[in-house]
């Protein structure tokens, strides 16, 4: 039913005080999503929930403009913490879906001033008035009976912590989690910087069903992307929370309709044992530039830690950290970790094979700055 339509609907409605099946089916969503009895609403409050549609359908960049039921009345659960997440929460809202509770990181305190410091994830919650939860662990009594409180009907995880089986198996559609690959290939921790660090030439998203054992739940869907030969993590990240966010409402929407099928993983075609690749948490020895390999695979994991955590190398004692590099492939007789420079434009640094240009750089206790910026102010022993 259109909702112009709805609308003309309900005044004849309200002006006749008759009621028929399609004012009965929207009683019943409103006690679907407000979980309280259908005596209770009027037929204003129909009418003042029919202009509550029709505002959202206005904000759709695309779609009909008609009211699917059973989307409207699917009671949502978000958990996620950084500023990825927040691009698919926001998604969530803006497509009209009812988010119950948003589930993140208690506040924690950071930089200088050690000032509590609040996820993105609790600051979008808060400016649009969404019921907020912080947690300090998972498995509380407390927190449990809250959230069973909520009666959620599925739960989202976006760039979230590992849940116990209690809490991920509470909903009646299970939970969804939105992860940074193109699964089976980069489960783990950090998908994003190792598959550019491992010169990949594409990436993509994933959202699947959530089980015991980590990463590997049903599939639901997945888009890919390219990945440039000179993007960074930070580049392919920003890119990624977008494609994602619109995975995901492509996710949810299939679900609630039914339209959508799970796949298991070794059914994807993508997992060959002798090829699969990992995405473990990047350590500090991770980070460390060997100057022995080639210029290719210094300037991919230059690329896949920048701009967090940054690879490194020494300076004069100090550790630099390179962010930005160009590659210059050449036979040479230098030994690789030595560098050169004009002490104006360029700073390289051997590698097996060739050079690597440093472009964007940060000396220990400096700032980060461009090479010509660098050159300008440091003296060489």
């Amino acid at each position: 039913m259109k909702v112009r339509e709805y609308r003309t609907w309900n005044m004849k409605n309200i002006e006749h005080g008759t009621r028929n099946t399609e004012q009965t089916k929207v009683y019943k969503l409103l006690h679907s999503i407000f979980r309280v009895p259908c005596s209770i609403f009027s037929m204003f409050d129909i009418l003042i929930f029919a202009a509550m549609i029709e505002y959202q359908l206005k904000q759709k960049d695309t779609g009909p403009n008609t009211f699917n039921m059973a989307l409207a009345g699917l009671r949502i659960v978000f958990m996620g913490t950084p500023e990825f997440a927040v691009a698919s929460l926001d998604a969530l809202v803006k497509a009209g879906y009812t988010i119950v509770g948003v589930i993140t990181a208690p506040d924690k305190p950071a930089g200088r001033g050690m000032k509590m410091n609040e996820s993105a994830v609790k600051k979008y919650a808060v400016d649009h008035g969404l019921k907020l939860m912080q947690p300090e662990k998972l498995k509380n009594p407390e927190f449990l009976q809250e959230l069973q409180s909520l009666q959620a009907d599925l739960q989202i995880v976006v760039a979230f912590r590992m849940l116990p089986d209690v809490v991920w198996n509470m909903p009646r559609m299970g939970s969804v989690n939105l992860h940074g690959s193109l699964l089976p290939q980069y489960r783990g921790a950090a998908p994003i910087n190792w598959a550019v660090i491992n010169g990949e030439k594409e990436t993509g998203v994933t959202t699947f069903k959530l089980k015991h054992e980590i990463d590997t739940g049903d599939i639901l869907l997945q888009e890919s992307f390219p990945i440039g030969e000179n993007e960074t993590a930070g580049e392919v990240h920003d890119k990624m929370k977008e494609i994602g966010a619109q995975v995901l409402v492509k996710t949810v929407k299939g679900l609630a309709d039914g339209s959508l099928k799970e796949t298991p993983q070794l059914a994807t075609g993508n997992e060959q044992p002798a090829i699969l690749k990992h995405a473990p948490k990047i350590f500090t020895e991770t980070c460390k530039i060997d100057w022995n390999k080639t210029t290719e695979e210094v300037h991919n994991l230059i690329r896949g830690l920048s701009p967090f955590p940054g690879a490194f190398t020494y300076l004069n004692d100090k550790m630099l950290k390179i962010y930005r590099s160009e590659k210059e492939i050449t036979v040479h007789g230098v030994k690789p970790s030595e560098y050169k420079t004009d002490g104006k434009t360029f700073l390289k640094f051997a590698c097996s094979n060739g050079y690597i240009q440093i472009k964007e750089l940060q000396m220990e206790g400096k700032k980060k700055i461009g090479i010509e910026d660098f050159l300008r102010g440091y003296h060489f022993k």
